[in-house]
């Protein structure tokens, strides 16, 4: 029996009944499992990179360097077949997410997460199992294909699962999912570069598991009630509709995502529909939002952490514990923002880390540039501590922000006619941008040295501006609303849909 906590709306966003049931809590977390795979693949990249075993195996040459006294600090794994084994992966979802979108439509959720869930399990049997450098990049662009579709279906599926009221906390359980896999990657990390010679295989072949728990675990899972009725299964999407929301009458949410599916069928093309200018408004925040969240400089720190860790002085045992301690900060942010992403809202959290993040940058730059010399000994022992703590306070301010908040608002401000096509524009921006920051950030960080935290430092800035004055707060705003409760009241947005003659005003009881 489910629950008895009863979502109710507002006068002002007006909401659906329904109950907080056991059954979308399970659907959330099995889904929540694509979120597992991703994290613990940008966990584990950086860990692997960094183990000598790995990196003689298959870096010869990047081992070599790194044996070099005098090499310069911030240009020993400088190698970009190096990089390239990371940020392939990211290049390969992007290409998959178009397809994803795909799938998505005409297939549903389910099915996609489905699909995402196999392309992973080869590439970990191929990355695992590796013996040249080839049968590796291949596996990660295997990989990157399972990435791809489960970063396309994942998001839209706990947005159109969840109740209204607790949407954005249900949603960050994605995000949740890819702190707790870095941290478990971490961990892993930490043990299998003890194992000689063969950790790193151990290191990416538990990639697997989280792959195989999304794949048996969406068999028993239910479509979205959206996906359904958008297909033609009118009945089967409102007989889920009532499991989801614990209650017999669901008249009123169920005549919302009829209307918008009627509209949404009267788009042939939803990416021709998308290069409208009524559509402009939830795609330029949507790309912008991606973009932003990779030049943060969080996967360049998650990526690397045990590199950059030993850059600024640390032994290779003691630079994956303190990855281990960053993944841990990562985890307990992101519960916060569960907490909070409902109750003080989208731009609240995001502003508020722009501050802390543009803070904990530039001190750490400050104290690199001034202490950290290219050919001199490492950092002293309380000044590399302090790096540590200050990229935890760096990574706590990311976690509860634009970390998950960055994949909530492109999953919920599309509407229903372009939704899956305006998340793969999404999904493929993220891809690129962290394809772009991955293949490029240890060739920054020998070239910029510690001005790459100054670098990274000037993009929140430009961050925090545009969410200021172009980022509508969406707390509380029923997904097939937002045309007509955010886009047409915004003081920018509003004039891209002075002529929006093909939508009607969604039915919001």
């Amino acid at each position: 029996m489910a629950p008895a906590v009863v979502v109710s709306g507002s006068s002002e966003n007006p909401d659906f009944e329904g109950r907080i049931t056991v059954y979308v809590i399970v659907c959330v977390v099995i889904a929540a499992f694509g979120g597992l795979m991703f994290g613990y693949d940008i966990g584990i990249s950086g860990g692997v990179t960094s183990m000598d075993d790995f990196l003689k195996k298959f870096f010869p040459v990047v081992y070599k360097k790194k044996q070099h006294v005098l090499e310069n600090n911030y240009c020993k794994y400088d190698n970009q077949f190096l990089q390239l084994f990371t940020s392939c992966l990211y290049l390969a979802a992007l290409i998959a997410s178009f397809a994803a979108s795909k799938v998505c439509t005409k297939a549903g959720r389910k099915l996609t997460m489905q699909i995402a869930s196999i392309f992973f399990l080869i590439g970990v049997i191929l990355t695992a199992g590796g013996v040249n450098l080839g049968m590796l990049i291949l596996g990660r662009i295997f990989l990157g294909f399972g990435v791809g579709f489960a970063n396309q279906a994942v998001p839209l599926f706990l947005s159109e699962i969840a109740p209204t009221r607790i949407r954005g906390a249900l949603n960050i359980s994605f995000q949740l999912f890819i702190t707790i896999g870095i941290l478990i990657a971490n961990l892993v990390n930490y043990f299998a570069s003890n194992i000689h010679p063969n950790g790193w295989r151990i290191s990416l072949g538990i990639a697997g598991i989280p792959a195989l728990m999304l794949c048996l675990g969406s068999i028993l899972i239910c479509e979205t009630p959206t996906s359904l009725i958008e297909r033609n299964k009118i009945e089967e999407g409102k007989k889920v509709l009532r499991k989801i929301r614990g209650i017999e009458n669901v008249d009123d949410e169920f005549d919302t995502i009829l209307h918008a599916c009627e509209m949404a069928k009267q788009v042939k093309d939803p990416f021709r529909k998308l290069m409208k200018p009524v559509s402009r408004p939830p795609l330029v925040i949507a790309i912008c939002l991606q973009v932003f969240q990779q030049f943060t400089g969080i996967n360049a720190i998650m990526f690397y952490a045990p590199v950059l860790f030993q850059t600024v002085g640390f032994r290779d045992d003691a630079a994956l514990l303190s990855s281990v301690i960053t993944g841990l900060v990562n985890v307990f942010s992101t519960m916060v923002s569960v907490y909070l992403v409902d109750r003080a809202g989208r731009r609240f959290l995001l502003l508020e880390a722009c501050v802390q993040m543009l803070v904990s940058q530039v001190i750490t730059g400050i104290i690199l540039l001034k202490e950290l010399k290219p050919t001199a000994d490492s950092l002293s022992k309380g000044e590399a501590i302090f790096v540590v703590i200050m990229v935890c306070l760096f990574v706590m301010g990311f976690a509860w922000s634009w970390g998950p908040i960055g994949w909530l608002i492109p999953s919920e401000t599309f509407p229903l006619e372009t939704r899956s096509a305006g998340f793969a524009f999404a999904v493929s921006s993220n891809m690129l941008f962290t394809f772009v920051i991955a293949q490029a950030f240890l060739s920054m960080l020998c070239r910029l040295q510690a001005g790459i935290f100054f670098f990274f430092a000037g993009w929140i800035i430009i961050m925090g501006v545009f969410t200021w004055y172009l980022l509508p707060e969406t707390k509380g705003i029923p997904v097939d609303s937002m045309v007509d409760k955010v886009w047409k009241q915004h003081w920018f947005w509003r004039s891209f849909m002075a002529n929006d003659d093909f939508r009607t005003d969604v039915k919001v009881v």
